[in-house]
Parts: C-alpha cells; sequence; structure tokens
C-alpha cells in the first residue's frame, strides 16, 4: 500500500493498541525531523555541513521507527559522503515528500 513507510514497523514501534499515542508520534516526526531535513539546502549554501550531519545523524532511527529504510540509508550516506551532498539530497527530498504524504494518509486511517 505504501511506497515509503511501513505501517507495521509504525505499529511495532508505537503499538497497535495505541491510537492516540501513534498520532502524537507521527506528528512529532511530521513537525520536526521532517521539516529538518527540508531544511538542509539551507546549511549547504552555508557550507554548514556539521549541521547537515546533526541533522542526518538524528533523523536516522526515526526513519526506522516509520519504515522508511531506504531513507534512512541516503541519510547515513549524505552523513559520510559530504563530495556527493546534491544528488543525495535530491532523492532525499523527493523521499521526504511521499514519506509526509504517507504519513499524513496513514494518520487518516487511525481511529
Amino acid at each position: 500500500m505504501y511506497q515509503f513507510i511501513s505501517e507495521q514497523s509504525i505499529y511495532q514501534f508505537f503499538g497497535e493498541d495505541e491510537p492516540e499515542l501513534i498520532r502524537e508520534m507521527v506528528q512529532i516526526i511530521l513537525e520536526t525531523n521532517i521539516k529538518d531535513l527540508k531544511e538542509l539546502d539551507m546549511f549547504y549554501k552555508q557550507d554548514d555541513f556539521v549541521t547537515i550531519k546533526k541533522r542526518c545523524h538524528k533523523a536516522k532511527p526515526t526513519m526506522v521507527y516509520v519504515g522508511a529504510q531506504k531513507t534512512r540509508k541516503i541519510l547515513e550516506e549524505i552523513e559520510n559522503d559530504r563530495n556527493n551532498y546534491q544528488d543525495l539530497n535530491k532523492t532525499l527530498q523527493a523521499h521526504l515528500i511521499g514519506i509526509e504524504t504517507e504519513l499524513n494518509q496513514f494518520l487518516e486511517t487511525l481511529n
């Protein structure tokens, strides 16, 4: 059903019988981690790779929680490969749009 996230992973980490907790956690992910990653280009333009690495590192566990394993791998690559940042970030930003859309769709299915 989903291309970027895994419903099973979300339930595994946050509990199937806790829809309010899931809703709250997904909202936090959308408002913090996803937002932080969308701002990476601002730090690239400032040649601030320390902040880029910190934001990528901080977001990796979140991607595991929502089942976005491919996106987690991209974050790891950005952390370790400064030279390919632009190509990797282009892919990351496309993933983020998909993840954001799918998380919002997922939220609509919660009871």
